[in-house]
Parts: C-alpha cells; structure tokens; sequence
C-alpha cells in the first residue's frame, strides 16, 4: 500500500518528517523534492568498487548548468526526510525524464528509519541545462508489515550532504 497525499501530511511530524515542507509540493500519493545547487562528478577515468574514488564539486549558478552525456552526476535534495513505520523509495518525476533526464535509476529504495539527505544519481541521454531548487524528483511511502528492525545505521545514515559511493567498505569487512 502505498500512503496518499493527505496521509502523508497527517503523518508529518511523527511517522515522517520533510524540512522544509511546502504545501504545494505535495502530490495525491507523493511529494516533490527539490535539486540543491551541489553535485558531485568524479575525476577518475575508470571507477573502481574496491577504492574510494576521486571527486570533485561543483555549483549550479544561478543561470543552470548544462549536463553532459555518458557523465555521472551525483545530486542530493535541498530537504532532509526521516521516516518511521514507512519504506520511503524515491523516482524522478516524469516532466524530467521526458527531457531525457534521469534521476535515481537504481537506488530509490531507502530503509526503514532512513534520515537524511537523498543523494541522486543523475544522467543524461543528451544535454540538458539543470537548475537549483527544480522539483526534480518524488518521494512516496510503502506501508511496512510483520516486524522490522529499524534502519539505524549503515553507511549513508544521517548524511549531512551528497555521498559518493562507499561500496569500498565493503570490502573491507
């Protein structure tokens, strides 16, 4: 099951939290979250899973950002979510994947107990000028059932910005 628009605003401030929240950016069963001005590229040529890549930021201006095929652009959300009792998972929203655009192909499923910032994987199949602050992607709710441990930790847990892959830790165990 998935939540509707107006039991997400009931469960605001309990169950689920959105900072800031703007009443307009809610859907009938979503809510739209926004690009902040950040991204994330890395330098390497190659990725590698076993390392910690190289990256670099860089700002959207004011006047947008033109993105570049076959590049990897890692993005977050100018809100930070937590949920309780719900699977949040995210999408692009499909104004943007018209353009071509897509955000967040393969990670939109997030945990119990999620807090923080969404980090976007962002691509394009030819250049597209992005902006700040565009409604760039949406957040829905699954209804958890049975009993479920709580996500309370992990790699991404309480990120205060965009995060580069940590898969590398992986391998460290």
């Amino acid at each position: 099951m998935i939540l509707s628009g107006k039991q997400i605003r009931e469960k605001l401030g309990k169950e689920i939290i959105i900072e800031p929240f703007c009443e307009s950016q809610l859907n009938p069963n979503s809510y739209n979250l926004k690009l902040h001005n950040e991204l994330l590229v890395y330098d390497e040529p190659v990725l590698d899973m076993k390392k910690e890549n190289k990256f670099r930021k860089i700002l959207i201006p004011e006047e947008g950002l033109v993105l570049e095929p076959n590049k990897l652009y890692l993005g977050r959300t100018q809100e930070y979510t937590k949920t309780d009792k719900f699977v949040p998972m995210i999408e692009g929203r499909s104004s943007v994947g018209r353009l071509g655009l897509f955000i967040h192909v393969t990670a939109g499923f997030g945990d119990v107990g999620f807090s923080g910032y969404w980090t976007l994987e962002i691509h394009c199949i030819q250049p597209v000028r992005v902006y700040a602050g565009v409604e760039i992607c949406q957040i829905y709710y699954h209804l958890i059932q049975g009993d479920y441990e709580r996500y309370s930790s992990g790699k991404y847990q309480n990120n205060t910005g965009i995060q580069p892959s940590l898969l590398f830790k992986d391998f460290q165990k």
